[in-house]
């Protein structure tokens, strides 16, 4: 009867979320818990040229590998992945018993020559050779069928599916699976490497272990609660539970939710991973989830604009990512550029000798809501509610240039009463009591976050005959664990600001120093509420 294997790959591909390093104490606890979890294969990081230690799941070789593995393997095998292109055969060493036992070679289509040949120099070597080609799908026939018998004559032990942009069906696996098994060496496993993108990875890993029954044995990778870049992978706990419960195997389901209990609850603190809208929109185009992070930190962007985007850039460009073309693309879409001089004039008739008050969505517009008031009575300004509208403040005008928060405010009744700035993203014409500005002309290239309200609305008002110019609520972010909320109200909350605060706050204050050393406004600025980014402001206080 054939075999199926599970190979858990946490320490590889969940090792993108956490720049690889886990710290040591964390990678042996979960060799450790995955071992009494009885799983076949424990992959614990990559061979690299470059970027070993230090808690990080790279080694320079098996020697290097060898401090983490138990001098008691209970069974287990221990993999890692060799990226052909950032990994060199000359600093392969000969196989060490009691490290690494196997290496899996990962390459794109145009490097399978070179890379066939390194899988070779793994065999020599004394390893058990995985061949691992990046996104199966984009091979035509012809070129797996030739890939195969270039393969064959390695005679390696596993010859793996990877779905890697998660844009397989089933009908997609049983074809390639088909292909492979007529035609790959007998004596050769074949493996199946997915991601989540369409929430079909753990059900295609079933069908995969089902459609090979009695002709092939087979290796599935999982990551333990799916852990990986983007929408993820198989969950190891899910694929054991299959095997487990209906295929008679003897894992040990509850060591590995020790696992999820001791570690993977902190690791969620960390970063995050899972199904999402972009990232179904990913797998739709076979696009690389790079593309997907950097355009869904995008507040003016929609899952519909991301679609249009990746069809726009095409089909090679969006399996890697150049964000200088996803920029340029992103805002050739987004700006549809208009001529917005007549609502210029309006604004600077009435802005003119004015002082401007900008409430801004961050959690002191509600703590100090006193200090606010005390600055509205002193200065009376023309108040700016940017992006939301305030409680418990009477605001004259409403800025907006985030395209989810121009729905949400739609529907509310306060919102038709009040006079509206909008970014020619969202609108190209004006209705009533509503201003459209051109969203090219307030955003500035360089920057990650270019599209960020108060940037904007900065460089709107320097454009304006203002007086004054006061901030409330710019406050920064602070890390999800914090009971504190980061905005005003919990409607407001986002998720993407949690993955990585301290950079968002870093960039934040970069933009404003840049704006504080070429603004071309004279009018003061000044912070009515605390915020940690008052010194970036000095030059124009």
């Amino acid at each position: 009867m054939n075999h199926a294997k599970v190979l858990d790959c946490t320490l590889r591909d969940g090792a993108y979320l956490v720049e690889k390093k886990f710290g040591d104490d964390v990678i042996r606890s979960i060799i450790n818990g995955l071992m009494q979890a009885k799983i076949d294969i424990i992959e614990i990081g990559f061979f690299q040229n470059e970027g070993s230690g230090d808690g990080r799941t790279v080694y320079k070789n098996s020697a290097d590998a060898k401090r983490l593995i138990p001098s008691d393997k209970q069974g287990c095998e221990f993999t890692v992945l060799a990226d052909y292109s950032r990994f060199s055969m000359e600093n392969l060493d000969e196989r060490d018993a009691q490290s690494i036992d196997g290496i899996r070679e990962c390459f794109f289509k145009g490097e399978r020559v070179g890379a066939v040949e390194a899988c070779r120099t793994i065999k020599e070597k004394g390893y058990r050779c995985y061949v691992q080609p990046v996104d199966i799908l984009g091979y035509s026939d012809a070129e797996l069928l030739e890939l195969i018998e270039m393969v064959n004559t390695v005679e390696p032990d596993c010859f793996s599916i990877v779905d890697t942009f998660g844009s397989m069906y089933q009908d997609d696996l049983h074809r390639v699976f088909e292909l492979i098994d007529h035609n790959l060496i007998k004596s050769c496993k074949v493996g199946f490497h997915s991601h989540n993108n369409m929430q079909m990875s753990s059900a295609l890993s079933q069908e995969f272990i089902r459609m090979a029954a009695g002709r092939r044995d087979v290796i599935v990778d999982a990551t333990i609660s799916g852990m990986g870049r983007g929408a993820g992978n198989t969950p190891t706990e899910l694929i054991i539970q299959y095997l487990s419960h209906k295929q008679g195997y003897n894992y040990d389901l509850d060591a590995l939710l020790d696992i999820i209990d001791t570690q993977m609850d902190n690791l969620r603190a960390r970063c995050s991973w899972g199904y999402s809208t972009p990232y179904f929109v990913a797998g739709c185009y076979g696009a690389h989830v790079n593309n997907i992070s950097y355009l869904s930190r995008k507040n003016s962007i929609r899952s519909k604009d991301i679609r249009y985007i990746l069809n726009k850039i095409g089909e090679q460009e969006r399996k890697r990512y150049d964000y200088e073309l996803l920029e340029k693309t992103y805002m050739d879409y987004m700006s549809g550029d208009i001529d917005d001089r007549k609502s210029i004039e309006r604004l600077e008739e009435e802005f003119k000798d004015k002082n401007v008050l900008l409430l801004l969505p961050g959690h002191s517009v509600v703590d100090e809501i006193k200090t606010i008031r005390e600055y509205i009575n002193q200065t009376d300004p023309i108040v700016i509610s940017v992006n939301f509208i305030h409680d418990k403040i009477n605001v004259d005008y409403v800025y907006l240039n985030n395209i989810k928060r121009y729905y949400d405010l739609v529907k509310a009744e306060k919102y038709k009463a009040i006079k509206k700035i909008i970014a020619s993203n969202i609108k190209q014409q004006g209705g009533e009591r509503e201003y459209i500005v051109s969203f090219i002309r307030l955003v500035k290239c360089g920057w990650e976050h270019l599209d960020n309200s108060a940037l904007m609305l900065l460089r709107l008002l320097d454009r304006l005959p203002v007086r004054s110019i006061g901030i409330a609520g710019f406050d920064g972010y602070e890390n999800k664990s914090d009971s504190r909320l980061n905005y005003a109200n919990e409607k407001l909350e986002l998720e993407s600001v949690y993955d990585n605060p301290r950079e968002l706050n870093e960039e934040l204050a970069d933009m404003l120093s840049d704006y504080a050393h070429t603004r071309n406004g004279k009018a003061d600025i000044t912070f009515v509420t605390k915020s940690r980014f008052e010194d970036a402001l000095i030059p124009t206080i």
